[in-house]
């Protein structure tokens, strides 16, 4: 059988001053695991959640843009509930135009990236089209990990939590056994966390058993822009020299 290292990646949204704490909380346990957060981050926040966010990536977490005002295009409406978020729907040009503005806010509060993850994960193809145009490494979407530079696609879906208290238990424990599924199988575990899930204690407690199942499993704690990065090689074991004849 073929042993392939999974990988773990889990971000972070939602951080404002309401939930700073809850965030600082898990920093502190995914740092105890060795996993760092990837954090996404809209620039128009209050001063004290970009100073965290600072200390963080300082810490080894990674930073990633998450939209601008997350106000949605209003051409927008028209789409599933799921899509009406600030980047679905837009053309290239409008894209364009947040961008724009988002970077220079993040340029301001001294968090400049070149990795974005949409709010609610959906971007449209403007939006990539975009993102590239503007420099962009990195757009992390709700089926995969794009690399901009290149237009490959690392295929993972984000696994993510319930937003409401009908079923918790089952959902709970459907997104731990999906991140154990998918590090058994080698593969790119994406565990999508918003901070407000943290406020109640068995999400909270199931992103911390999902995160632990798949480093069980052998997955390994990485950001999103290392999720690009080149994989090392395996190490193949050289056959041992056969030792050498004395002639007598």
């Amino acid at each position: 059988m073929d042993s392939v290292t999974g990988r773990l990646v889990v971000s972070l949204a939602g951080i404002d001053t309401r939930t700073l704490h809850r965030c600082a909380d898990l920093a502190e346990e995914t740092q105890k695991r060795g996993v760092p957060l990837s954090l996404l981050f809209a620039p128009r926040r209050d001063g004290a959640v970009a100073d965290w966010v600072r200390t963080r990536r300082a810490a080894g977490d990674a930073v990633l843009m998450h939209g601008f005002d997350h106000s949605p295009e209003p051409r927008a409406r028209t789409l599933a509930v799921g899509r009406r978020a600030e980047f679905a729907a837009l053309p290239a040009h409008e894209a364009r135009l947040r961008l724009t503005a988002a970077v220079a806010a993040m340029d301001r509060v001294g968090l400049t990236t070149d990795a974005f993850a949409p709010p609610r994960w959906y971007a449209s193809r403007g939006t990539v089209t975009a993102l590239a145009d503007k420099g962009f490494t990195l757009c992390a979407d709700l089926y995969g990990v794009r690399d901009l530079r290149t237009g490959g696609v690392h295929r993972s879906r984000v696994l993510g939590l319930a937003q409401t208290e009908r079923a918790e238990t089952l959902w709970c424990f459907t997104f731990v056994l999906a991140a154990a599924r998918v590090a058994r199988r080698g593969g790119l575990v994406r565990l999508g966390v918003d901070a407000a899930d943290l406020a109640r204690p068995g999400l909270r407690q199931a992103v911390l058993d999902a995160i632990d199942n798949a480093r069980t499993h052998g997955a390994v704690g990485v950001t999103y822009p290392e999720v690009l990065a080149p994989r090392p090689l395996p190490q193949v074991a050289r056959p041992a020299e056969s030792p050498a004849r004395v002639a007598i």
